[in-house]
């Protein structure tokens, strides 16, 4: 039964992803698409690739600080082999168990750890970076001209001032109510968060270089940021299709052009798919005591 539902849901993720892509490429300009391809200043792929990376270092270390806190000593190097093989498991084989989970079996059944606790780990290392993205959110909004009335008004610019004031803070609460055991990693943990958010905001930014943007970056950047929310979402196949919706919908608002929008959210998921397909060729030994 369990297999049966794993496989469904394989199914209809594969099926909202052609449904998504398809609303995508209904809309956009297939010629100007592939002008736009044929003309990509390809070197600085290059730094976009290795800021993705450090992105994901960043994100990691972030997670082992949380492992640290539950008794679970993996050494970096563990960690990030780990951690590259849930990337890959989570965006090649989305029916089964997930990068998450693989992540928890192994060490519970290495470390003997509670489940619990482990899950906590995970579920507070996805709210961090929800976190870091919010916040960043809310400062882009107060420097972006979005074209809706609403959020021109002087309420709305207040409401972007206090969500910058409150969002850690907060944030401080929750963990504090409801992940006790990992509250010694909160600083720590949130200026990781920051540091792979930042670096992946630098990697648009390349990304954007390499097909010759260079006006309303941070335009491009808060519908990046926004499209990143919406790829978290267990609706598609790693997001593809999703972060594309956005951009197209996104870009008469935003004031980006949508092709070029789509071109750059393709691009960031081949960077993405290529990083995390490293995965599968890597082992990791968690029976070897870290240094």
């Amino acid at each position: 039964m369990s297999r049966f539902k794993n496989q469904l849901k394989t199914v209809l993720k594969l099926l909202l992803t052609g449904l998504a892509l398809y609303l995508v490429f209904r809309k956009i300009d297939m010629e100007q698409l592939s002008q736009l391809t044929k003309s990509i200043h390809w070197f600085w792929l290059i730094p976009a690739g290795v800021l993705f990376i450090l992105s994901k270092v960043a994100t990691a270390i972030r997670l082992n600080r949380y492992f640290e806190n539950i008794g679970i000593q993996l050494s970096e190097s563990q960690n990030w082999r780990l951690y590259l093989i849930g990337m890959f498991y989570n965006l090649f084989l989305p029916g089964g168990i997930g990068g998450d989970g693989y992540k928890v079996y192994l060490l519970s059944r290495q470390f003997k750890t509670p489940v619990k606790k482990l899950l906590q780990a995970a579920l507070l290392d996805r709210l961090g970076g929800l976190v870091a993205i919010v916040f960043l959110l809310f400062g882009l909004f107060l420097m972006v001209e979005v074209k809706l009335e609403f959020l021109e008004s002087p309420a709305w610019n207040a409401l972007m001032i206090a969500g910058l004031v409150l969002t850690i803070p907060a944030f401080w609460l929750v963990q504090k109510l409801f992940f006790k055991d990992f509250l010694p990693s909160f600083w720590s943990g949130n200026a990781w968060s920051f540091a792979g958010q930042v670096a992946q905001l630098i990697c648009a930014w390349f990304i954007l270089k390499a097909l010759g943007i260079h006006e309303t970056i941070l335009a491009y950047q808060l519908v990046f940021l926004l499209s990143s929310i919406v790829a978290v979402l267990p609706l598609t196949i790693g997001g593809v299709g999703a972060r594309e919706l956005v951009f197209v919908y996104a870009h008469s608002y935003a004031g980006i052009e949508e092709t070029a929008a789509v071109a750059f959210s393709l691009i960031f998921f081949l960077i993405s798919a290529l990083v995390s397909l490293a995965g599968s060729f890597i082992q990791v030994d968690l029976a070897k005591k870290s240094n």
